[in-house]
């Protein structure tokens, strides 16, 4: 068995563990600890208990952390536009993770829920939703799902295109109603993350410039059945200060200022992508401060101007559902590689878990990090460099590409990434016909059901062939 790699052949940011066994703590919900056996705890609940009672991989989120994260979000923007005389609303991001528990819990805190596809759509009225407390996005819009949403009397279309305002204001028309609209616009500033999770810089496929906004806000307002309620902007995800947000904000707000000139234009919308903290180097800034410092960029910059300060909005997701969950995984196979660097051989181990960009595909799409921890008991033993890879036949499945995990990791172990709460089941696919686990639950110890996970006979039950003989 080898000892822990050097730390020249992991990444700078990662440093062996002082303790292979401790969790830390913006990593992992609030409430995650290590029982006296040494077992984590979700919630209350035991990783063994779920991992016997739902199987692996399952994807855990402590409910009471989303629904705290809500409040706490939702709390820190009143109180930054409240400071300035100014209101808000607060849009969850259903992109991040959505279900009908979830749309209840959002709602139920006192925010509104945005949605960007008739799919989305049909979970959010699931569950009840008011669609005045809807917002719907999408750059490709059908006609059959803007139809449906006008006609439902959904709280806001955000315009995506110039194409899109003569197709909204027909729908509006048809069903005989005025439909609220927002004009997404980018203002051009590349958020400091990945190219493909930056949204606000010129060459990519959501938005319209700053520069055709006039003409195009002057479109929606020559349309009798549309009501032009202001400029919307997202720079990114995964985000951690505030400083791409102030310089956008200083942007919108002069394109805003000069749209008041033909008009009113009460609303406001700055999107979301404030990030998480997804390995123990992370630092992502307090809400609380985010809140403060964007919202007292809108109002300088609406003080220079000498305008009101709009109605604000925004559109956090990740942040309030991501830190909230903990995928669960069984170890199988483990091997050591050798691998030739300019500092000579070195070793790294390959831990397979039973899952992998099935259900969490964000480390093959961007290179995403994330950290794991046994989760079935503690270890006395070396921390060695390890990669969590998944179970499928792709060479770039990696669940965790660096980590130092105990030498005597083993097969049956229960491995636990955490910060998986976003983007992990909402991208989960069947790739290699490999069913999609199910999305638990957990609070003061007990579990239930959020997502059911698939069956072998679901993925036979879409193939047509399957029950026919055919060949």
């Amino acid at each position: 068995m080898s000892s822990a790699s050097p730390a020249t052949f992991a990444p700078d940011w990662l440093a062996v563990p002082a303790d292979v066994n401790a969790l830390a703590t913006q990593v992992w919900p609030r409430r995650t600890t290590r029982d006296s056996s040494g077992e984590i705890t979700i919630g209350g609940a035991t990783a063994t208990a779920l991992a016997a009672q739902y199987g692996t991989p399952v994807l855990v989120l402590d409910e009471q952390e989303v629904r705290d994260r809500a409040a706490q979000t939702l709390a820190a923007f009143q109180t930054a536009a409240a400071n300035h005389g100014a209101e808000v609303t607060v849009y969850y991001a259903g992109k991040a993770f959505l279900s009908t528990h979830v749309a209840r819990w959002m709602i139920e805190a006192g925010l509104n829920v945005d949605v960007c596809s008739g799919g989305e759509l049909a979970v959010a009225l699931a569950a009840d939703v008011d669609p005045s407390r809807l917002g719907f996005h999408g750059n490709n819009k059908s006609d059959a799902e803007i139809a449906r949403a006008v006609s439902i009397g959904i709280g806001t279309i955000i315009l995506d295109s110039v194409e899109e305002i003569d197709r909204v204001a027909r729908a509006a028309t048809e069903a005989g109603t005025t439909q609220r609209v927002l004009l997404r616009v980018n203002s051009g500033v590349h958020a400091e993350t990945h190219d493909f999770l930056a949204t606000a810089h010129e060459d990519q496929k959501f938005g319209i410039t700053l520069q055709d906004a006039p003409a195009a806000v002057a479109a929606i307002r020559a349309h009798n059945a549309l009501e032009f309620r202001g400029l919307h902007c997202h720079i990114g995800s995964q985000i951690f200060g505030a400083s791409g947000f102030r310089e956008s904000a200083r942007r919108v707000v002069a394109v805003h200022a000069a749209l008041l000139a033909e008009g009113d234009v009460p609303q406001l919308n700055l999107g979301g992508g404030f990030g998480i903290a997804y390995t123990a180097v992370d630092d992502p800034a307090p809400i609380d401060d985010l809140a403060r410092d964007i919202v007292d960029a809108v109002a300088e910059e609406c003080a220079l101007r000498d305008i009101a300060i709009p109605h604000l909005s925004f559109e956090p997701g990740r942040s309030i559902v991501g830190t909230a969950g903990v995928t669960l995984y069984r170890v199988g196979t483990t091997k050591e590689v050798t691998v030739e660097t300019t500092e000579g051989e070195r070793t790294r181990r390959y831990v397979s878990v039973d899952g992998g960009m099935s259900d969490n595909a964000r480390t093959a799409l961007y290179g995403a990090q994330y950290s794991a921890r046994l989760a079935n008991r503690t270890s006395g033993s070396t921390p060695q460099l390890s990669r969590v890879v998944g179970m499928h036949c792709e060479s770039g499945d990696i669940v965790v590409d660096h980590e130092y995990l105990p030498s005597d990791t083993t097969r049956g172990d229960i491995l636990a990434v955490p910060a998986t709460g976003a983007y992990c089941a909402s991208l989960a696919s069947n790739y290699n016909h490999v069913p999609r686990p199910p999305v638990i639950a957990v609070r003061d110890g007990e579990s239930r059901v959020l997502v059911r996970g698939e069956t072998i006979d679901d993925l036979l039950a879409r193939d047509a062939g399957a029950d026919k003989g055919e060949a």
